[in-house]
Parts: structure tokens; C-alpha cells; sequence
């Protein structure tokens, strides 16, 4: 018998995230994921009148392909896959690690034509802007031992943060929202952290279920050429299936002028990659009140009740800064008292401090008022 969170998830992701109307096309594609949950999804779409086309993969299998594939291979694939998204007017990708560090041993110039040939061309310059889309991680034993949890427990954590009531959460953000969108000048202080930067001038973006699942972020992104400062990351992350921690970034103008981490060399050959690799695409505020410590997933340590992240990389089409990047790397700064605290000011005045929203026409949005 199917799980009946399974159901509950599907219906939120082609119902609300995906709003999928009779005679659109779906694209479904997992990664190590069980089959029941594309049954699940399935069931969903037939029952919205949709048109699904799937795709079902495996990192392991994808780890063999990035190894060995020269320029044509990555180019011919990327194509097809091209060919897919095109044809639809949705996306669904439920993403499950077995090993999140999978493809951690794939050399450099591999990943480099993984990125140029399929994930550029299909992801950054055609799902993202041109389709209805959503990505969300499944919960596997790896994610339950990354986050320091049993199985069990973890899967109900799990299903807490992706089942939630988005419309409330919605809501809620919404003065979030115009006051970002009223806001100039934002400092983040923290341990090791002064960060100043503007945000006049872009618009600010909820995010309540429809792109990411968990989701609970506001997101914008800073002038160009406005950040200036220091920023230590508390949470570790990830990128092409390397851990990073201990990140720290030294800002001049907007341009990461200084890069250091438990990799100092890897870290500034990502940020290397191209010239708006060492500007930031995105300045975002978590306020899923589920999620409350890193596990190594961005997924979900980019919704943590109390953080931010901020982006080194491309900016998105719907807050855009003028950068452009093949990277978008969302590293995460915890700033509740748990995780050393710290303060977000925007205009000089406080805002939120050690976690908490500390005015009151944003306290909906502290995690209390948003579970029921």
C-alpha cells in the first residue's frame, strides 16, 4: 500500500506548484526515486487532464556518463534533453541521493561539459524561464545520515516541511515582500561577518511551494556593484558533489576579491569558472519553520528558519542584477542564537535579530505562527 504522503505531495506539487491545466505536457523526471512516487504523480496528471512524459535516472549511472563522455556525447544528450523540455509547459524533478557525493570524483573539465552542453542550454536558458517548474529532493537514508537523523525520523521531517500549508505561508510573506521591495541598504552582522549591500531598485520574490519543495524563501538579489564586506558562511554546502565548509568571502564593490574554505584551491576554481562567477546573483531570507539546521542539502538549508544565503553566480530573470554565470552556488549563513546569532538590518533598522523578526508587521513569519 502506497504511503499516503506520497499522494498528499503529489497533488501539492501538480495542483499548487506546477498548476498544471487539461492538455499540458509534463515533464517528470526523478533520480533514484521509488517508482511509487511516480505512480503517485501519474495518478495526479491523468486526473488534471494532463500529458506526461517521464524520465527516471540514476547519479551512479550518471556518474559513468560524465566520466567517459567526450564533447559530442554531452552535446548530442544534451539536445535530447532539450528537445523534452521544449515540448512541455511543466517540470517536475524529484531529485534522491543514495551517495550525495556521487560524481565528487569527476574530474573538472568533465563537469565543465556536463554544464555547457546540457545543463546550461536546458536548465538556465530554457526550464527556468520559459516553463512552470519545481525541484525537490527524496528523502534516502544518505540525506537522513547527512542531517544526523534516523530514517524514519528524517522521512517525517521530510514530509512536514514539503506538506505544509503553503497559501498561509504565502500570506505571511507577503509584507516581507514590500518592505524588501521599499528597502536600499541591507548589513548582515554575525560571528566573522559585516556585509553592506543595496537591494534598491529589484524586486523581491516569494517563494511558497511553487518552485522549490520545501520552499520558504524571499528572495532578491544585490546592485551589482554595491556588496561590500566580509561573509562567513556557518553551514556547510556543496557544489558538483564536493563539501565545502568554513567558507569565507571578502567583498570589494561587488566582487569577491578574497575566497577561503577547508578547500581554498577548489573553491576559487568554481568561482573562477567565469567572470560573474565572483559577483552575486541572489540575496535570499529562510523562514521554513521546519527546517532548522544544515543537512548538507541546499534544498533544504536555503529555507532554514533564521538564515540567509547569498549567491555567488547568476541572478534569476524575475530579480535580475545583470549577472550572468554558469554558476549559482547558494551558500547559507545561519543567523538564530543557536548557530551564534546576528543581526539583519535593512535602512538601519533592525529587522530581524538572532533568528527572530523583530518587527511586528513581519512576526507572522516567525516559525511559531506558521505551523498550525
Amino acid at each position: 500500500m502506497r504511503d499516503p504522503r506520497m499522494t498528499q505531495l503529489a497533488d501539492i506539487l501538480i495542483n499548487h506548484s506546477t498548476k498544471l491545466q487539461k492538455g499540458e505536457v509534463i515533464y517528470i523526471e526523478t533520480f533514484d526515486t521509488p517508482d511509487e512516487m511516480m505512480e503517485a504523480l501519474l495518478e495526479k496528471v491523468y486526473e488534471a487532464g494532463g500529458v506526461p512524459l517521464v524520465s527516471q535516472k540514476s547519479w551512479r549511472v550518471l556518474r559513468k556518463l560524465f566520466m567517459e563522455a567526450d564533447e559530442a556525447t554531452m552535446r548530442l544528450v544534451g539536445e535530447i534533453e532539450l528537445h523534452k523540455i521544449k515540448s512541455a509547459q511543466a517540470y517536475i524533478c524529484i531529485e534522491g541521493f543514495d551517495n550525495v557525493t556521487e560524481t565528487s570524483d569527476v574530474p573538472a573539465d568533465k563537469m565543465a561539459l556536463y554544464t555547457e552542453h546540457w545543463w546550461g542550454p536546458v536548465h538556465s536558458e530554457w526550464r527556468v524561464p520559459k516553463t512552470r517548474w519545481v525541484k525537490l529532493r527524496w528523502p534516502t537514508r544518505s540525506m537522513a545520515q547527512q542531517a544526523e537523523m534516523s530514517t524514519e525520523r528524517f522521512e517525517e521531517l521530510y514530509f512536514k516541511t514539503c506538506n505544509l500549508d503553503y497559501s498561509r505561508m504565502s500570506a505571511a510573506m507577503d509584507r516581507l515582500v514590500a518592505m524588501m521591495e521599499r528597502t536600499d541598504r541591507v548589513r548582515l552582522v554575525s560571528p566573522g561577518t559585516d556585509l553592506s549591500f543595496s537591494i534598491m531598485g529589484i524586486p523581491a520574490i516569494k517563494c511558497a511551494g511553487e518552485i522549490n519543495l520545501p520552499d520558504g524563501e524571499v528572495y532578491t538579489a544585490p546592485v551589482r556593484d554595491s556588496v561590500n564586506g566580509v561573509l562567513r558562511y556557518n553551514a556547510r554546502t556543496i557544489y558538483d558533489g564536493k563539501v565545502f565548509d568554513n567558507v569565507e568571502l571578502t567583498f570589494r564593490d561587488g566582487k569577491i576579491v578574497n575566497a577561503t574554505s577547508s578547500d581554498t584551491k577548489a573553491l576559487n576554481e568554481i568561482l573562477d569558472t567565469d567572470d560573474g562567477a565572483r559577483y552575486v546573483g541572489e540575496f535570499a531570507i529562510g523562514v521554513n519553520p521546519y527546517v532548522t539546521r544544515p543537512m548538507l542539502d541546499r534544498l533544504f538549508d536555503e529555507k532554514i528558519a533564521g538564515s540567509i544565503h547569498f549567491t555567488p553566480g547568476s541572478s534569476y530573470d524575475t530579480a535580475f542584477n545583470g549577472n550572468r554565470s554558469k554558476v549559482h552556488w547558494d551558500m547559507v549563513l545561519i543567523q538564530s542564537k543557536e548557530w551564534g546569532g546576528g543581526e539583519m538590518y535593512f535602512d538601519d533598522v533592525l529587522v530581524r535579530k538572532d533568528g527572530r523578526f523583530a518587527v511586528p508587521e513581519l512576526e507572522p513569519l516567525n516559525p511559531e505562527n506558521l505551523i498550525g
